[in-house]
């Protein structure tokens, strides 16, 4: 997969480049992280890439032509074989946007090239998104400062899909959200007991159907109590029904 981040603070995505998943990711060949900065096509002497907004308001919108340009250098950069620039996907992160979910991440892992734009300021100006925007995307109701640190968790769920790109295979299979809208069960390790709160006996009694039970009970409840709205979403089958039954 090849991602390229069009950005006023490159320096930021240092945190996928060198850490964690994504770094290793990288250093397996499995994703190339580039950046290209608006500013590098500002055409005044002070590198502008902002102006007033028209009808007057509070704060600068970011403007068209450094920001198509940078769009622009981010596609021909990449290597699209045939040069297919129509193939590229470009994403900007923005409070407007559909709310980023597990499926949408799978669905863009299976991309090959992407163009992920960050806004600052006020925004960007709306004949930018119409004329290069492929699709908006919000990582909730909330407003942050620019668009890098939603760019950044978009980035690490999609890079977490890519395959190798976990330890192991099974890791991302088991996520919340992974199949179904349902939250994952407690996790435990050693020691056995911390200050009285013991691991569940069930967990070290090495039967597996009673874990795998025990597991998906917890999933549910979880759900349940901490997330109705998904839990309306839920159709359960009859074992997921007579467990959530057992505990009532």
């Amino acid at each position: 997969m090849q991602v390229s981040i069009v950005t006023l603070f490159p320096e930021m995505f240092k945190a996928l480049s060198e850490s964690g998943i994504s770094s290793r990711a990288i250093d397996k060949g499995l994703l190339t992280l580039s950046m290209v900065n608006p500013r590098d096509y500002a055409q005044d002497k002070h590198k502008s890439v902002d102006d007033r907004p028209y009808g007057g308001g509070p704060g600068m919108v970011m403007t068209v032509p450094p920001l198509a340009s940078a769009i622009h250098a981010a596609k021909a950069g990449m290597d699209a074989g045939e040069k297919n620039t129509d193939a590229v996907k470009v994403i900007y992160m923005s409070p407007q946007g559909k709310r980023l979910d597990q499926q949408m991440v799978t669905e863009l892992s299976q991309c090959q090239q992407l163009v992920v734009l960050c806004g600052r300021y006020e925004g960007i100006d709306e004949r930018l998104i119409e004329a290069e925007v492929d699709e908006e995307i919000s990582i909730g109701d909330y407003v942050i400062s620019g668009g890098e640190l939603a760019a950044m968790v978009l980035l690490d769920g999609v890079i977490r899909q890519l395959p190798d790109a976990l330890g192991d295979a099974d890791s991302a299979k088991q996520d919340s959200f992974a199949s179904r809208p349902l939250l994952d069960c407690p996790h435990y390790s050693r020691p056995e007991s911390i200050e009285g709160r013991d691991v569940p006996a069930v967990l070290m009694s090495g039967d597996h159907e009673a874990i795998r039970r025990w597991r998906l009970q917890q999933s549910l409840l979880r759900t349940k109590e901490r997330r109705p709205d998904l839990f309306e979403q839920l159709e359960l089958s009859r074992e997921e029904q007579a467990l959530l039954d057992e505990l009532c």
